[in-house]
C-alpha cells in the first residue's frame, strides 16, 4: 500500500469510499453524498488530499482530507478526516493515512493536528490515534448526532507536530 496525493482520476473511488462513511451515519457530520462534480470540487478546496493505493491493483483504498481548523490567528491549527474502504479496515491503512497527513500538515506549514469530533464509540480510531501519539482533551457530551437519531459522546485529540 502507498499513500500518496490524490489525482483526477482518483475521484470516482474517493467519493465512493467517503460516502460509505457518510451512509454509515456513525463517523462523519455530513449527510449529503458526493457525487464527481461536487467530490472534484470539495476535494480540491482542501489544504491536501491523500489516498492509499494499492500497488499491485492500482485500486484506492482509502483517503484522508487535511484542511485549517480555523482561520487568521488559528490558522496554523489544522484538522484531517479519514475514510478507509469498509473492506479493507483492519488491515493497517487508517494507520498509513493519519501518519502520512501528520506529516504532510507539518510540510503545509501547520503546527497542530487537531480532532474536533472522534465519536466515543469509534474504538478503532481512538485507539490508533492513542497509538500515534494524540493527546485526548475531552469529551462534548452528546455531540455527534448518529444516522438512527441517537446523540453519542465526541472525544477530542490534537498532536503538535
Amino acid at each position: 500500500m502507498i499513500i500518496r496525493a490524490y489525482r483526477e482520476e482518483d475521484l470516482s473511488s474517493m467519493c465512493r469510499i467517503w460516502n460509505e462513511v457518510v451512509e454509515e451515519g456513525i463517523a462523519f457530520p455530513q449527510t449529503d453524498m458526493l457525487d464527481e462534480k461536487e467530490g472534484s470540487a470539495f476535494f480540491a478546496e482542501q489544504t491536501y488530499c491523500g489516498v492509499a493505493e494499492e500497488e499491485k491493483t492500482g485500486e484506492i483504498k482509502g483517503l484522508y482530507i487535511l484542511h485549517p481548523n480555523n482561520t487568521v490567528r488559528c490558522g496554523h491549527l489544522s484538522n484531517a478526516s479519514f475514510a478507509v474502504d469498509g473492506k479493507m479496515r483492519g488491515q493497517h491503512i487508517g494507520e498509513l493515512l493519519v501518519t502520512d497527513c501528520l506529516h504532510q500538515a507539518k510540510e503545509h506549514g501547520f503546527r497542530v493536528l487537531q480532532f474536533n469530533a472522534v465519536v466515543k464509540t469509534n474504538y478503532a480510531a481512538r485507539y490508533l490515534y492513542a497509538k500515534l501519539g494524540f493527546v485526548e482533551l475531552g469529551t462534548v457530551p452528546g455531540g455527534f448526532l448518529k444516522k438512527d437519531g441517537k446523540y453519542e459522546d465526541i472525544v477530542l485529540y490534537y498532536h503538535t507536530l
